[in-house]
């Protein structure tokens, strides 16, 4: 097993104190990824699982910087909240309205967002997927998929469809774009006129909740890359069509989730672990 001990008691002194901030928080594996990391590169570190409920990120966060803590993740549901704690922000946290890593800078929060490079690195770095000239159905318009659909454009596809539950949440996203060439939106019950499409990137929290959302096997085409944003059990309703459907690739996000942590930890370490062992441990303990 991978997994670093929990030095604090071991060493009897104070660590840096990391967090992962969701609500539900209990099922990230982010805390097994980054004692991964640190034991890989000898870097002793205390990192928890802290459940903060919609409206209380604010507070949480001062709390745990009060307390030592230094470098925060934050999960569904709270990525705005977190970008609005902070007081300097990213480029890319700019952009995209939305953070997904904190650091703490003397006396505030500093906010990245790590989605998108986590999502490119794994599609091009583990799996040797080109997106260049694709045709992309971007499935949810709430934080995961602002979150990615900025690297998706600079990837170099060629279009993106979004589509989502609430039409409202899909024009609201498509207009924050501003790119009207390339992002498109459509009705998520009259996909079926759509035609087929190179990707489809499944962007809900519908998995999460044990529900499926219900798509049309005619947007998949033999070449199609179906990749879902979640992973493990929740992306198990999506990846069951994919596969129904035919698609050429049929991937959930833990080589998303790894690849953006391994970018948060060295934003707050200034060094990059390898991330294959961990992913491959992962994986293994995913399959049973």
């Amino acid at each position: 097993m991978f997994e670093a001990p929990k030095l604090v008691d071991d060493l009897n002194v104070t660590l840096a104190r990391y967090a992962v901030f969701g609500h539900p928080v209990g099922h990230s594996k982010s805390p097994v990824i980054h004692r991964a990391f640190a034991h890989q590169l000898g870097i002793a570190l205390r990192y928890d699982a802290i459940d903060a409920a919609p409206g209380t990120l604010a507070t949480a966060l001062s709390r745990f910087a009060a307390e030592g803590g230094v470098g925060a993740n934050i999960t569904l549901p709270l990525k705005s909240e977190a970008f609005a704690a902070a007081r300097a922000h990213s480029a890319r946290a700019k952009r995209l309205g939305v953070a997904n890593t904190l650091a703490w800078r003397g006396d505030h929060w500093y906010a990245d967002n790590t989605d998108g490079e986590g999502l490119i690195r794994d599609l091009g770095d583990r799996h040797r997927i080109d997106l260049r000239g694709r045709r992309v159905l971007l499935v949810g318009a709430g934080g995961a998929a602002q979150g990615v659909l900025p690297a998706l454009l600079d990837a170099g596809v060629a279009k993106v469809t979004i589509t989502n539950r609430t039409p409202e949440r899909a024009d609201q996203l498509c207009d924050w774009v501003g790119d009207p060439a390339r992002v498109q939106t459509w009705y998520l019950d009259d996909l079926r006129r759509a035609g087929d499409f190179d990707a489809v990137f499944n962007a809900t929290a519908a998995g999460q909740h044990g529900e499926a959302v219900d798509l049309p096997f005619s947007i998949a085409n033999p070449r199609t890359l179906a990749y879902d944003l979640s992973y493990g059990k929740a992306a198990t309703a999506f990846l069951a069509w994919a596969k129904t459907a035919g698609c050429a690739y049929a991937l959930d996000g833990l080589g998303m989730l790894v690849e953006q942590a391994a970018a948060a930890f060295e934003l707050w370490h200034g060094q990059r672990p390898d991330t294959e062992p961990v992913h491959a441990q992962l994986a293994r303990e995913s399959r049973g």
